[in-house]
């Protein structure tokens, strides 16, 4: 009925594909995020990643229908809905938009390492230029394998170290760049927070990211120039304060790592089938997940069995969620209270990348 609040439960159960999603015309109010109540914050549009939920207030006003449009990450297609107030209506069908292009940022580099020598690095890169002159595409070959590299210890020559105080990261906006050919603004990368160990993770892994930021801020992929409010990670304020207040006791980082001509996805470059036992947490301890993504795309990592909180910038007000969908290039970190005795699955819900290795038992023992 026309000015009636409705509550809409959006839930990604694809195998593979993000959406983008948006109701033409109508704002949309987020007032929980896989499950757990947020502080309420309108919305134009958010990407939805596999096995994520969102939960929207939306008031219709007048007598109209409206389209529910679900646009696929790269613009190939589109499902769509009609929210109306009788049976039979329809609305416009918008336009699938241009199909969005990698960036260097999503390859993990500055614009000033376009000119490295990186036969030297033990690989060589190719790169694409999209025309706002960002590359889009890359491949690497004769990787040199190091294994059992520790990520937390060790820094690029000359490089930053990664920030040990996860807490004091800037999440806020990061405003706006300017593309000088096409004149059009998008949304400024986040910042950097630490840059890649020697180690590349092996034949399982293509890339590493060099660069690695903060992205929880950035819109997602194909949303960094649309001329409407889009959700972002940093948006996400729980409605209760943090239950556990202990500071983490320790660190564990993990490497999103993948071959997409050889279609090997993994963990630090080792496979489910080839690793030696499950991840272990102590029942009961405070600890801080570093997720790392070193491919150039967009992975949605599942853990069973325990939310956990995501460090974006909102103190004690950290989200809850049990699916992050992790850029590429980025560094995230969660906060987790192993607090359910047992082994839980720990996993890509890319449903392919995860039948092919990317997914680690964790053990709260």
């Amino acid at each position: 009925r026309p000015g009636e609040r409705v509550r809409l439960r959006f839930i990604n159960g694809s195998a593979m594909s993000y959406f983008n999603v948006r109701i033409p015309g109508l704002p949309m109010t987020v007032v929980q995020a896989d499950g757990q109540d947020v502080q309420p914050v309108q919305t134009d549009e958010l990407q939805i990643a596999v096995a994520e939920t969102y939960d929207v207030i939306v008031t219709p006003t007048g007598d109209r229908a409206y389209t529910v449009f679900a646009e696929s990450i790269d613009c190939s297609g589109y499902a769509r809905g009609t929210l109306a107030p009788r049976a039979g209506m329809v609305a416009a069908v918008p336009a699938l938009r241009k199909r969005p292009l990698r960036t260097m940022t999503d390859m993990g580099m500055d614009h000033d390492m376009a000119g490295m020598d990186h036969a030297a690095m033990g690989h060589t890169t190719s790169a694409a230029k999209s025309d706002d002159g960002d590359a889009v595409d890359s491949s690497a070959t004769d990787m040199p394998e190091m294994p059992g590299m520790d990520h937390s210890q060790h820094a690029m020559p000359g490089a930053p170290p990664p920030a040990p105080d996860h807490s004091a990261m800037d999440h806020g906006r990061h405003g706006a760049v300017r593309s000088a050919k096409t004149g059009r603004e998008r949304a400024a990368p986040g910042p950097e927070v630490a840059r890649h160990a020697a180690d590349t993770h092996g034949v399982g892994n293509v890339a590493v990211a060099q660069v690695q930021r903060d992205r929880t801020a950035e819109p997602g992929t194909g949303l960094a120039e649309v001329d409407h409010r889009v959700l972002v990670y940093a948006d996400l304020r729980s409605r209760v304060p943090a239950r556990d207040t202990r500071p983490p006791a320790r660190d564990i980082e993990l490497h999103i790592t993948g071959h997409m001509e050889r279609y090997m996805w993994s963990f630090d470059g080792v496979k489910f089938s080839e690793v030696k036992g499950p991840i272990q947490f102590h029942h009961g301890e405070r600890l801080r997940l570093v997720l790392v993504n070193d491919t150039m795309m967009e992975h949605p990592i599942h853990l069973h069995g325990m939310f956990v909180e995501l460090e974006n910038g909102a103190g004690e007000y950290r989200p809850r969620k049990h699916t992050l969908s992790v850029k590429p290039a980025e560094r995230m970190t969660v906060l987790i209270t192993a607090d359910e005795p047992g082994r839980w699955a720990f996993h890509c819900h890319l449903l392919y990348h995860m039948h092919m290795g990317m997914f680690r038992v964790v053990q709260v023992a």
